[in-house]
Protein backbone atom coordinates (compact mmCIF):
# COMPACT_ATOMS: atom_id res chain seq x y z
CA UNK A 1 0.00 0.00 0.00
CA UNK A 2 2.65 2.24 1.00
CA UNK A 3 4.46 1.61 -2.57
CA UNK A 4 1.41 2.52 -4.44
CA UNK A 5 0.76 5.22 -2.32
CA UNK A 6 3.66 7.28 -2.93
CA UNK A 7 4.56 9.38 0.96
CA UNK A 8 2.55 7.09 2.71
CA UNK A 9 3.73 5.58 6.04
CA UNK A 10 2.01 3.62 7.97
CA UNK A 11 3.86 3.97 11.06
CA UNK A 12 1.30 4.63 13.82
CA UNK A 13 -1.16 2.50 16.14
CA UNK A 14 -4.16 3.82 17.89
CA UNK A 15 -4.35 3.42 21.46
CA UNK A 16 -7.67 2.30 23.72
CA UNK A 17 -8.17 5.93 24.56
CA UNK A 18 -7.90 6.83 20.83
CA UNK A 19 -4.47 8.32 20.80
CA UNK A 20 -2.23 8.46 17.92
CA UNK A 21 1.12 6.29 19.23
CA UNK A 22 4.28 5.66 16.59
CA UNK A 23 5.57 2.53 16.16
CA UNK A 24 9.58 2.49 15.73
CA UNK A 25 9.38 -1.34 14.52
CA UNK A 26 5.97 -1.26 12.36
CA UNK A 27 6.59 -4.76 11.28
CA UNK A 28 7.91 -6.06 14.88
CA UNK A 29 4.53 -4.92 15.84
CA UNK A 30 2.27 -6.47 13.71
CA UNK A 31 4.41 -9.50 13.73
CA UNK A 32 3.23 -9.30 17.45
CA UNK A 33 -0.14 -8.87 17.89
CA UNK A 34 -1.37 -10.68 15.36
CA UNK A 35 -4.22 -12.55 16.73
CA UNK A 36 -7.38 -14.62 15.44
CA UNK A 37 -5.91 -14.77 11.82
CA UNK A 38 -5.85 -10.93 11.55
CA UNK A 39 -3.53 -7.54 12.56
CA UNK A 40 -3.88 -4.49 14.29
CA UNK A 41 -5.41 -1.10 12.91
CA UNK A 42 -2.16 0.58 11.63
CA UNK A 43 -2.18 4.31 10.42
CA UNK A 44 0.07 7.81 9.00
CA UNK A 45 0.37 10.53 10.82
CA UNK A 46 -1.28 12.92 9.53
CA UNK A 47 -4.45 13.72 11.57
CA UNK A 48 -5.81 15.96 8.63
CA UNK A 49 -5.61 13.12 6.27
CA UNK A 50 -6.09 9.84 7.47
CA UNK A 51 -5.39 6.50 6.14
CA UNK A 52 -5.55 3.34 7.79
CA UNK A 53 -5.79 -0.52 7.19
CA UNK A 54 -6.19 -3.46 9.47
CA UNK A 55 -7.29 -6.97 9.02
CA UNK A 56 -9.86 -9.56 10.59
CA UNK A 57 -10.51 -13.11 10.09
CA UNK A 58 -14.25 -13.79 8.50
CA UNK A 59 -15.08 -17.09 10.59
CA UNK A 60 -15.90 -20.45 8.39
CA UNK A 61 -19.54 -19.76 9.68
CA UNK A 62 -19.93 -16.23 8.69
CA UNK A 63 -17.79 -17.14 5.16
CA UNK A 64 -18.90 -18.85 2.06
CA UNK A 65 -18.46 -22.77 2.03
CA UNK A 66 -17.81 -22.67 5.31
CA UNK A 67 -14.26 -21.52 4.51
CA UNK A 68 -12.65 -19.01 6.83
CA UNK A 69 -11.52 -15.60 5.28
CA UNK A 70 -9.16 -13.07 5.98
CA UNK A 71 -10.67 -9.53 5.00
CA UNK A 72 -8.26 -7.07 4.85
CA UNK A 73 -10.33 -3.28 5.37
CA UNK A 74 -8.42 0.16 4.30
CA UNK A 75 -9.69 3.54 4.78
CA UNK A 76 -8.60 6.64 2.12
CA UNK A 77 -9.88 10.15 2.69
CA UNK A 78 -12.32 10.67 -0.16
CA UNK A 79 -10.63 13.76 -1.38
CA UNK A 80 -8.53 14.61 -4.45
CA UNK A 81 -5.64 13.38 -3.66
CA UNK A 82 -6.96 9.36 -2.15
CA UNK A 83 -9.63 9.53 -5.75
CA UNK A 84 -6.15 9.46 -7.57
CA UNK A 85 -4.68 6.63 -5.89
CA UNK A 86 -7.31 4.36 -5.28
CA UNK A 87 -7.30 2.24 -8.32
CA UNK A 88 -3.14 1.59 -7.53
CA UNK A 89 -4.12 0.88 -3.90
CA UNK A 90 -7.16 -1.40 -4.43
CA UNK A 91 -4.53 -3.62 -6.86
CA UNK A 92 -1.51 -3.37 -4.69
CA UNK A 93 -3.49 -4.80 -1.80
CA UNK A 94 -5.33 -6.96 -4.18
CA UNK A 95 -2.10 -8.34 -5.67
CA UNK A 96 -0.13 -8.74 -2.02
CA UNK A 97 -2.73 -10.22 -0.26
CA UNK A 98 -3.88 -12.92 -2.98
CA UNK A 99 -6.90 -12.07 -2.47
CA UNK A 100 -10.26 -13.56 -4.43
CA UNK A 101 -11.75 -9.62 -4.92
CA UNK A 102 -12.23 -6.52 -3.52
CA UNK A 103 -14.12 -3.33 -3.76
CA UNK A 104 -13.87 0.45 -3.39
CA UNK A 105 -16.55 2.70 -2.19
CA UNK A 106 -17.85 5.88 -1.64
CA UNK A 107 -18.43 6.19 1.97
CA UNK A 108 -22.29 7.58 1.44
CA UNK A 109 -22.82 4.09 -1.06
CA UNK A 110 -22.25 1.69 1.88
CA UNK A 111 -25.44 2.11 3.26
CA UNK A 112 -27.18 1.25 0.42
CA UNK A 113 -25.14 -1.75 -0.39
CA UNK A 114 -25.92 -2.97 3.03
CA UNK A 115 -29.86 -2.42 2.24
CA UNK A 116 -29.48 -4.82 -0.41
CA UNK A 117 -28.43 -7.56 1.69
CA UNK A 118 -31.70 -10.15 2.12
CA UNK A 119 -32.05 -11.06 5.44
CA UNK A 120 -34.24 -13.95 6.75
CA UNK A 121 -37.95 -13.14 7.66
CA UNK A 122 -41.00 -13.18 6.56
CA UNK A 123 -40.94 -9.41 4.47
CA UNK A 124 -40.70 -8.96 0.85
CA UNK A 125 -37.16 -7.64 0.67
CA UNK A 126 -37.04 -4.05 -1.56
CA UNK A 127 -33.41 -2.86 -1.79
CA UNK A 128 -33.28 1.12 -2.59
CA UNK A 129 -32.86 2.35 -6.09
CA UNK A 130 -34.18 -0.11 -7.93
CA UNK A 131 -31.16 -2.43 -6.84
CA UNK A 132 -30.88 -5.94 -6.74
CA UNK A 133 -31.52 -8.21 -3.57
CA UNK A 134 -28.34 -9.74 -3.07
CA UNK A 135 -27.48 -13.29 -0.88
CA UNK A 136 -25.55 -13.06 2.78
CA UNK A 137 -21.89 -13.68 2.41
CA UNK A 138 -22.34 -17.34 3.75
CA UNK A 139 -24.87 -17.97 1.19
CA UNK A 140 -22.80 -17.76 -1.61
CA UNK A 141 -21.17 -21.20 -3.22
CA UNK A 142 -17.65 -20.11 -3.26
CA UNK A 143 -15.19 -17.20 -1.81
CA UNK A 144 -14.42 -16.26 -5.53
CA UNK A 145 -17.55 -14.84 -6.10
CA UNK A 146 -17.95 -11.18 -4.82
CA UNK A 147 -20.35 -10.15 -2.27
CA UNK A 148 -21.57 -7.13 -4.46
CA UNK A 149 -19.90 -4.39 -6.71
CA UNK A 150 -17.93 -1.48 -6.20
CA UNK A 151 -16.93 1.63 -7.89
CA UNK A 152 -13.35 -0.01 -8.19
CA UNK A 153 -13.69 -3.81 -8.49
CA UNK A 154 -10.18 -5.97 -8.32
CA UNK A 155 -10.51 -9.24 -9.59
CA UNK A 156 -8.91 -12.35 -8.98
CA UNK A 157 -8.23 -14.49 -12.03
CA UNK A 158 -10.06 -17.28 -10.03
CA UNK A 159 -12.66 -14.82 -9.71
CA UNK A 160 -13.05 -13.35 -13.50
CA UNK A 161 -13.66 -16.93 -14.22
CA UNK A 162 -16.16 -17.26 -11.63
CA UNK A 163 -18.32 -14.62 -12.70
CA UNK A 164 -17.71 -14.54 -17.09
CA UNK A 165 -14.98 -12.10 -17.23
CA UNK A 166 -14.01 -10.39 -19.31
CA UNK A 167 -16.26 -10.99 -22.46
CA UNK A 168 -15.11 -8.69 -25.29
CA UNK A 169 -18.87 -9.20 -26.96
CA UNK A 170 -20.54 -7.71 -23.82
CA UNK A 171 -17.55 -6.06 -21.75
CA UNK A 172 -16.64 -3.45 -23.99
CA UNK A 173 -17.24 -0.26 -22.22
CA UNK A 174 -15.53 -2.22 -18.98
CA UNK A 175 -12.60 -2.89 -20.46
CA UNK A 176 -12.24 1.06 -21.92
CA UNK A 177 -12.17 1.27 -17.47
CA UNK A 178 -10.14 -2.00 -16.70
CA UNK A 179 -6.96 -2.75 -16.63
CA UNK A 180 -5.13 -6.01 -16.42
CA UNK A 181 -2.88 -7.41 -13.09
CA UNK A 182 0.20 -9.14 -12.86
CA UNK A 183 -1.38 -12.05 -11.57
CA UNK A 184 -4.42 -11.99 -14.50
CA UNK A 185 -7.08 -10.64 -12.34
CA UNK A 186 -8.50 -7.24 -13.37
CA UNK A 187 -9.06 -3.91 -11.59
CA UNK A 188 -12.45 -2.74 -13.14
CA UNK A 189 -13.93 0.77 -12.39
CA UNK A 190 -17.49 1.19 -13.43
CA UNK A 191 -17.87 4.88 -13.55
CA UNK A 192 -15.39 7.60 -14.79
CA UNK A 193 -15.66 9.55 -11.42
CA UNK A 194 -16.68 8.15 -8.04
CA UNK A 195 -19.59 6.34 -8.06
CA UNK A 196 -22.71 8.67 -7.04
CA UNK A 197 -26.17 6.96 -6.47
CA UNK A 198 -28.01 10.36 -6.99
CA UNK A 199 -26.24 10.49 -10.74
CA UNK A 200 -28.90 8.82 -12.90
CA UNK A 201 -26.50 7.85 -15.61
CA UNK A 202 -23.87 6.35 -12.87
CA UNK A 203 -27.35 4.49 -11.45
CA UNK A 204 -27.95 2.75 -14.50
CA UNK A 205 -24.18 1.70 -14.76
CA UNK A 206 -24.81 -0.13 -11.78
CA UNK A 207 -27.94 -1.59 -12.55
CA UNK A 208 -26.33 -2.51 -15.62
CA UNK A 209 -23.36 -3.77 -14.49
CA UNK A 210 -25.76 -6.18 -11.88
CA UNK A 211 -27.33 -7.60 -14.66
CA UNK A 212 -24.19 -8.40 -16.44
CA UNK A 213 -23.39 -10.09 -13.47
CA UNK A 214 -25.94 -12.43 -11.71
CA UNK A 215 -23.49 -14.20 -9.88
CA UNK A 216 -22.32 -11.54 -7.79
CA UNK A 217 -24.74 -11.17 -4.62
CA UNK A 218 -25.10 -15.23 -5.36
CA UNK A 219 -28.55 -14.27 -7.91
CA UNK A 220 -27.60 -17.04 -10.34
CA UNK A 221 -29.02 -20.37 -10.07
CA UNK A 222 -26.05 -22.68 -8.92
Amino acid sequence: MERAFPGLHLGWMISDSGQRIPLPDRDAFVSRERRDGGFPLLRNGDAAFRVTLTGWESTADNSPSGQAQLEIHANLPWAATGVAVAVDVIEAIGENSRAFWGHVLPEGVTVTVSDQFRHSGNSPHVPPKGLPSLNLPWQLVSPEIPHYLGWLNYWSAATAQAIGFPDPSRDGELLMRARCTASGGWVVQLTDAPLDLENPTHLDILLQAYERFPEIGGRSAP
